[in-house]
């Protein structure tokens, strides 16, 4: 769901930079291949994540839900000379094809994809995290983040994805899925660690800073 006009969000991609070509390939085999197509990043989107990624030049990205790897795409093209992005996605079918675009953007040895529960993958990984992007089960959005956030640097940033949750976030008590980002919603407001925004664009996304 987006909450403006498909007009204005057309005349917003229009208006913004062009992402790689390989990106549009992506998404057509995604509509054709998967289930919930939607979840993909989708331009406008993948435009916001490139900038905030080159805006910040992080060594280090931890993504959490890889999906078909255009989000990972997008967000690698921020990466320092010697950057990494590591990606963990669920669904092990997913893996090929997001494999087969991270290599036709070039960027097979810049993209590590791990498969499996993320809880369990996350503490394995001996990193800290300039810039980290939850996109994956809304009902450990806090796990996720409590589980990161010792390891995320000073002045880093956390990306949230779908914390407005096609507006259920208003009524909490239509599923699971809501109440949760609800409460993700409510801890990150008055987490005194962080300042963040959260933006009416799509699902909704927000945009964490751990203070210094």
């Amino acid at each position: 769901m987006s909450f403006i006009p498909s007009e204005i969000e057309t005349y917003c991609e229009n208006h913004s930079s062009a992402l790689p070509s390989v990106l549009a390939d992506l998404e057509r085999e995604t509509h054709l291949k998967t289930l919930y197509p939607q979840m993909l990043s989708g331009q406008l989107q993948g435009a916001f994540l490139s900038i905030v990624s080159r805006i910040t030049q992080p060594r280090r990205i931890l993504e959490i839900g890889t999906f078909t790897g255009y989000s990972a795409i997008c967000l690698a093209t921020g990466l320092s000379d010697d950057g990494i992005l590591h990606t963990l996605e669920s669904d092990e079918e997913l893996f090929g094809l997001a494999s087969k675009y991270i290599e036709l953007a070039g960027l097979k040895n810049k993209i590590i994809q791990h498969t499996g529960n993320a809880l369990e993958i996350i503490p394995t990984l001996a990193e800290t995290w300039d810039l980290v992007f939850i996109d994956a089960a809304k009902k450990e959005y806090l796990d996720y983040y409590r589980l990161i956030f010792p390891f995320v640097k000073s002045g880093g940033i956390i990306l949230a994805d779908n914390t407005l949750w096609d507006g259920k976030v208003l009524d909490p008590q239509s599923g699971s899925d809501a109440a949760a980002i609800d409460e993700f919603n409510n801890f990150i407001h008055t987490d005194e660690r962080v300042d963040v925004v959260l933006l009416p664009h799509r699902d909704g996304i927000s945009v964490i800073r751990k203070r210094a």
